[in-house]
């Protein structure tokens, strides 16, 4: 049995159909009901699904299709989160939410994402990330009203609570891959180290595979910030997640030196597809924008997905986009050495006169793998995903990631192994 390098994932949103976008105003008009429009998420969800296994992603999501925007699917159902007028002249308009009094300490969460993940993990056997956008930025769309919260950091910290639980209940649930998204980082780096305070309070609730993606915004396909990652750094390092998922075919890969210069050690997520540009990349770029990133990353923590969400292409361009990227990957894939699984690699034997004689030397390339592993876009045959982990207790301050969970699910993943729901 064989290991993946490079597997490919998407970030969180999916495009949304014209239809979709209509039907969601005709709810908020009331000419169609709430049923209704569910009913028809559902069917969007699957089609996005079909979608991405179509194109041979590898982590898939269920492209947040039931989500209006990065924002209000939380805050509508976070208790004490007041939403005064929850009519919209359009679905992507973002409500005016108010806050009035301290957030009831979270119980049991039930913000509804564990039965989403439930609806998407019966779909399919590949991996499933489900995204939650971050205490953060959740944070920056609610007014606090009177002396609810005078400091917006106790906001934060209290909606990261709320996250938490949320994520015990997904963990509960069967989600073993999570991401937090925090768009508004960007525009308030001088908050980085709260962010990231949060961030690990949001962690702390489920012993998962976690990413923090962090771009610079993607509202109606334009970013609200410009810039460069050395914000990031060095707070980010104290963020208990396992990989970082960053913006770089938007703007370049010169802040890959970051990740070498502050000796970032776990993975990255390389965004290789720009999502504010319908242009639809080559293989070959993809390619090359993937082999420049492993001057600076290991292949077997590189994982390979667009900049940011979907939601803003045409369907058509977001399924070429996602088929050029797993090409892409698959040309780098085919160059790189074949990792062997420790409990495949052939160890030391003892002659007759008690010397040791070392090991074969196994050498191998991606190329190697059979052709499901390495398929094409054309013919998109995706590898299944990870056995669950093993829980292990959260990291302790100095103590690494992998010394406090060394079960964590790998970023790249075995060939042959079927996940089961």
């Amino acid at each position: 049995m064989s290991e993946l390098l490079l597997p490919t994932t998407v970030i969180g949103s999916y495009s949304v159909p014209e239809w979709l976008g209509q039907l969601k105003n005709d709810c908020y008009r009331h000419r169609i009901s709430r049923r209704y429009l569910d009913e028809i998420h559902e069917m969007a969800i699957k089609a996005a699904v079909l979608d991405q296994e179509r194109a041979g992603i590898d982590i898939i999501s269920d492209g947040e299709l039931r989500r209006d925007n990065d924002v209000d699917y939380l805050l509508a159902r976070i208790p004490g989160v007041e939403i005064p007028r929850p009519d919209k002249a359009d679905y992507f308009d973002y409500y005016d939410a108010t806050v009035s009094h301290p957030l009831p300490t979270p119980g049991r969460a039930d913000l509804g994402l564990a039965e989403d993940f439930r609806f998407v993990r019966q779909l399919t056997d590949l991996p499933v990330r489900l995204s939650v956008t971050g205490p953060f930025s959740l944070a920056h769309r609610i007014r606090s009203i009177g002396d609810a919260y005078t400091d917006r950091a106790e906001l934060v910290r209290a909606l990261a609570r709320v996250l938490a639980a949320e994520a015990a209940e997904l963990a509960h649930a069967g989600a073993q891959v999570l991401q937090i998204d925090e768009p508004f980082l960007a525009g308030h780096p001088e908050d980085v180290e709260l962010a990231i305070e949060a961030v690990n309070i949001v962690t702390d609730g489920a012993d998962v595979s976690w990413t923090l993606h962090v771009c610079y915004g993607n509202r109606y396909a334009r970013p609200l910030w410009e810039g460069h990652y050395d914000f990031l750094f060095p707070a980010v390092k104290e963020a208990n997640v396992d990989q970082l998922a960053l913006e770089f075919a938007r703007t370049g890969d010169e802040d890959l030196n970051l990740l070498e210069q502050h000796h970032w050690d776990r993975g990255l997520g390389l965004g290789v597809i720009d999502v504010k540009n319908e242009r639809v990349e080559s293989p070959d770029l993809v390619a090359t924008r993937i082999r420049r990133a492993l001057r600076f990353v290991a292949p077997e923590k590189l994982v390979v997905n667009p900049d940011c969400g979907l939601r803003h292409l045409a369907p058509g361009v977001a399924r070429a986009k996602l088929a050029a990227m797993v090409a892409g990957a698959a040309l780098v894939r085919a160059d790189l050495p074949l990792p062997v699984p420790s409990s495949l690699r052939p160890t030391a034997t003892t002659t007759l006169n008690g010397e040791a004689t070392p090991p074969a030397a196994t050498q191998a390339t991606q190329a190697d793998i059979p052709a499901k592993a390495t398929a094409s876009a054309a013919v998109p045959t995706p590898p299944p995903g990870p056995t669950p982990p093993p829980v292990h207790p959260s990291r302790a301050r100095g103590q690494s990631r992998e010394q406090a969970r060394p079960g964590r699910i790998p970023l790249h993943f075995r060939v042959g192994d079927r996940r089961t729901p």
